[in-house]
């Protein structure tokens, strides 16, 4: 299997690096190109994978081809590389806005494309990806596909339709869970912990409740009251979050998302 990647950011890396971890294929089936000369250099080296300047290049030698740059450059990409795409190649690509429908317009034949929604928490193996294919995708593509989002993290398949949801709940929310440990971190400096330390309290606080809520198979809101004892000071600070209006701010601001998804 040789996987060739168009641009080289860092979801690139993240995506190359599971793939490698998990020896899906050796570093010479994987060929990236990029913009910058150095940014190629640095893959090479990092990585051992081929580089390539040009776009169609990497589109002949792929058999899965990842178009990793991001949505104002589709359009060029594609009007480079469709030459050199048919059939027999499957185009994964990861930028919100870019439906299957609008894909299939630009390469202008059967081409099998999945659609995917990866996040970043792929750098660190821990991503969540949402997948979508369209009608020239076989079980078998599809099969091989989700064990390459797999690599980095989970993977599941999602009606199209709700990738705009999923940009908002998984594409962008790790900004707004480093929002949350940095202010609790800021707290905690207020209160006399060192910053270092605070961070490290607020971070593995989110991560262990995030493995609860997986695990467990519990309701959030159950596992949030096991937390909460009568007259206690996890009730107290709950009461001035939900006075404060977290619940609402939080679900206004996935709706500004998914909105501003749907105009890419």
């Amino acid at each position: 299997m040789k996987i060739g990647f168009i641009g080289c950011g860092n979801m690139a890396k993240a995506m190359i690096a599971g793939i490698l971890k998990n020896g899906l294929c050796a570093p010479a089936d994987i060929t990236v190109s990029a913009k910058t000369d150095a940014t190629l250099e640095k893959a090479k080296a990092q990585y051992g994978v081929c580089t390539q300047q040009k776009n169609a290049a990497v589109a002949q030698v792929a058999d899965i081809l990842v178009l990793a740059v991001k949505p104002q450059y589709y359009e060029k990409i594609i009007r480079e590389i469709r030459g050199c795409v048919d059939s027999s190649k499957l185009i994964i690509t990861i930028a919100p806005g870019k439906t299957l429908s609008w894909l299939a317009e630009q390469f202008s034949g059967p081409i099998p494309i999945v659609r995917t929604m990866p996040n970043t928490p792929a750098m660190v193996g821990e991503g969540i990806t949402a997948a979508s294919p369209n009608e020239y995708v076989t079980p078998e593509l599809l099969d091989t596909a989700l064990q390459v989002l797999r690599s980095f993290g989970k993977a599941e398949v999602i009606p199209e339709n709700l990738m705009d949801a999923v940009v908002a709940v998984s594409g962008s929310s790790p900004a707004y869970v480093f929002l949350f440990i940095e202010a609790m971190a800021d707290a905690a400096v207020a209160d006399g912990m060192p910053r270092s330390q605070a961070y490290t309290f607020a971070a593995q606080s989110v991560l262990g409740s995030a493995k609860m809520v997986l695990e467990t198979g519990k309701h959030p809101g159950e596992l949030k009251d096991m937390v909460c004892s009568p007259a206690g000071t996890t009730i107290a600070a709950v009461r001035v979050l939900e006075e404060k209006g977290l619940r609402g701010c939080v679900m206004d601001a996935m709706k500004a998302c998914s909105d501003k998804a749907k105009s890419v």
